[in-house]
């Protein structure tokens, strides 16, 4: 089950990340907290890793500011992102999974695709993967 959020910049647009860049591929962040095997279900997208750009260990509010800009989306599984961090404002898309377990994220990788795709370009998604 899929949980929207609002879009955190007010408006009320709902499309794909910057119109139509989904389609093109979109450039996501991995957070430290997520599995890495998870970019092999999100072929067709620049997946990178907060690892691989040299934010190991840097906390979630700087990663995000460090992302925007050069990223679409930023994926985690940190259960409280939106209790620790104001998301309003932000620049990129975040989309939170449920779970950091690699096998329940294959099982629902149709569903994980679907929410990386209809993303809009300011939004909070809260993605829920049976475990």
């Amino acid at each position: 089950m899929l949980s929207h959020g609002q879009p955190r910049d007010g408006s009320t647009r709902f499309g794909r990340i910057e119109d139509g860049a989904a389609s093109a591929g979109v450039r996501i962040l991995l957070d430290e907290c997520v599995p890495l095997p998870l970019r092999n279900l999100l072929a067709g997208h620049d997946c990178r890793s907060a690892q691989e750009m040299g934010w190991k260990s840097v906390k979630n509010g700087e990663v995000l500011t460090l992302a925007e800009g050069k990223f679409d989306l930023f994926i985690t599984s940190d259960q409280g992102l939106a209790y620790q961090q104001n998301l309003s404002g932000r620049r990129i898309a975040i989309l939170q999974l449920s779970t950091n377990k690699l096998r329940a994220i294959e099982t629902a990788a149709g569903q994980l695709r679907d929410a990386v795709a209809a993303m809009s370009g300011a939004e909070f998604r809260r993605l829920e993967i049976p475990r």
